[in-house]
């Protein structure tokens, strides 16, 4: 805070000078305590200068009504909203998130720093606080082909951007328990800095928590059970409660929050696409998941403000308190927890769910983000399976999770090929290194994704994203794939030899330059579509089918490489 605007700040709270703006008769939701005090709320240069009684320059009655902190999402990655950081801003902040702390990592593993770049300045001129970690994993591992490589020379000066605050998450275990020397430069540049380190340790043993423990990662947001997130919790780490549209955790993982760890313990989407956000909410979401489940209110509120700020150490941020910036949500009850207003920097941003400024001003994306789709020609006879064995190994799809299982099957065969098999909701998956026109073509079978005919493809595949697909036949997978480079990058789905529906993301592949609701709709007509292609599940098979190639994660996943095996970890043969 610069100087004069801290001493009218400090004048304000003093009563020597009217605020700028004051909210009159608030229940406050105190974060500190965990009580509810009443009184005014005034603001001076968008920071709250003080809580009690005072008068201003303008000033609204809140009615008895409740106000809380801005809400802060601890982890996400925008790109997986499928919008650009400016529309993205648009689109949760009228559901009262104000912070977020995001790793663009998508983004920089098809172009690097300039993907980093692109997303900062996005980011710049929005309502948002937009805060980034820097990719440690670029590319996540050495199994697949990614479209850049980021080592810690590449990402040194990207520190000096203010608002980046730490090392994103560190994906990479091997690199981490070997000391592989980039990975602790890494390490080290961010601990030197003061800043946070953020872990991804899904299926981790205790052994391997100490390991990240020791080497200064402080969070973790791949917990999937209550008992793994005490593992962390009892290590010094802090737990990042996710519920995205992929991975939806949180009513598993909540009953490790007890009154005595809640302070280690906070929200985070992941990744959500544009229509969950829209319709569900961000953070919001899972603070009214978190109460129904059983939490109490305040303690949610905490965890989605609070506890986020300490963890990343945004100490003007997450409290309705002297000091703090003015980001502030009115909410009429606080176990429906819906925001009727929301401030940003003491502005009124958001009203009944509609912003009151009008969208935000995005940039023009480079060139090389434009054009970023570059596959090299391939023929049906590189998509064939040959029948080696009686049994072809297969990934397992389990709903609403990426975490997968891995089984061997008895499937039909022609001409000597394994062919997919609709009676055993076994369809056949490929992916397409699309970055550097290397002809690389992984193959493979995906047993649960419930549909019955059809295929479809898409360039949002975590976390290399190449084009990865999904079909009955390998005419419509070439159909779908051919889709999606027209378009460079985006969805298609293909149904009896026709286009049914597609959406372009011609930002990276990742996501679309259009406004909010365009890209919604498309994203709508795409996945209304499915039923056409017999989809029966509960869940986001676009969610589903781009975390099927992130070798990350347990247990078995199908990169531009092949099949790789986690639990192994090796490649493996159909």
């Amino acid at each position: 805070m610069e100087q004069a605007t801290r001493k009218r700040v400090m004048k304000t709270a003093a009563h020597e000078q009217k605020a700028d703006f004051v909210l009159k008769g608030a229940r406050i939701v105190n974060v500190f305590s965990g009580e509810i005090e009443t009184g005014d709320i005034a603001i001076q240069d968008g920071i709250i200068a003080g809580v009690g009684q005072f008068s201003g320059k303008e000033e609204m009655d809140v009615n008895g009504r409740y106000v809380v902190p801005g809400l802060i999402d601890g982890h996400v990655h925008i790109e997986s909203s499928m919008v650009s950081p400016a529309r993205f801003s648009d689109v949760v902040v009228p559901k009262g998130v104000t912070t977020v702390v995001t790793d663009p990592h998508e983004i920089a593993n098809v172009k690097g720093a300039a993907g980093i770049r692109y997303m900062l300045d996005d980011s710049e001129h929005v309502p948002l606080d937009v805060r980034f970690m820097l990719p440690s994993c670029v590319p996540a591992t050495p199994f697949e082909h990614a479209g850049a490589e980021l080592n810690a020379e590449d990402l040194r000066p990207l520190y000096d951007h203010p608002r980046v605050i730490g090392l994103a998450e560190v994906m990479n275990y091997p690199a981490v328990e070997q000391q592989d020397d980039d990975m602790m430069q890494k390490l080290s540049d961010a601990e030197d800095r003061g800043l946070n380190i953020d872990g991804h340790g899904a299926g981790f043993s205790a052994r391997q928590v100490n390991v990240y423990a020791a080497a200064g990662i402080t969070t973790d947001h791949e917990c999937t059970t209550a008992e793994e997130a005490l593992e962390r919790v009892k290590h010094g780490m802090y737990v990042i409660i996710r519920e995205g549209s992929a991975a939806k955790d949180l009513r598993q993982v909540l009953p490790a929050v007890t009154s005595g760890n809640a302070r280690r313990f906070l929200f985070c989407t992941d990744d959500k696409h544009l229509d969950e956000l829209i319709d569900d909410g961000s953070i919001d979401a899972s603070v009214r998941i978190a109460i129904k489940e059983g939490l109490d209110p305040v303690t949610a509120v905490q965890m989605a403000t609070l506890h986020a700020a300490e963890c990343f150490q945004l100490h003007t941020k997450g409290a309705v308190a002297p000091g703090r910036d003015a980001d502030l949500l009115i909410v009429e009850d606080l176990e429906d927890f819906r925001p009727t207003h929301v401030f940003c920097d003491g502005r009124l941003t958001a009203e009944h769910g509609t912003l009151t400024e009008g969208p935000s001003v995005q940039v023009t994306p480079p060139e090389s983000l434009t054009t970023s789709v570059r596959l090299k020609p391939f023929k049906l006879a590189d998509l064939k399976v040959k029948a080696e064995k009686a049994e072809a190994l297969c990934i397992e799809y389990r709903p609403d999770s990426i975490v997968t299982g891995k089984g061997a099957y008895r499937l039909p065969s022609e001409d000597g090929f394994f062919q997919p098999d609709p009676a055993q909701d076994m369809m056949k998956l490929a992916v397409f290194e699309r970055h550097h026109e290397t002809g690389n073509i992984g193959v493979g079978f995906i047993k649960g994704l419930q549909f019955t005919k059809g295929a479809f493809a898409l360039t949002t595949a975590h976390d290399s994203h190449n084009i990865v697909a999904a079909g009955y036949s390998d005419e419509e997978i070439e159909q779908a794939v051919n889709a999606v480079e027209g378009m460079q990058g985006g969805l298609a789905l293909v149904i009896d030899g026709e286009i049914a529906a597609t959406m372009q993301l011609d930002i990276g592949g990742l996501m679309s330059s259009a406004d909010a609701a365009s890209a919604a709709a498309d994203l709508k007509r795409v996945e209304h579509s499915f039923s056409k292609a017999g989809f029966s599940g509960s869940f986001n098979p676009i969610s589903a089918l781009s975390f099927m190639c992130l070798p990350v994660i347990p247990s078995l996943k199908l990169t531009d490489m092949g099949y790789f095996d986690s639990e192994l970890g090796e490649h493996r043969p159909v």
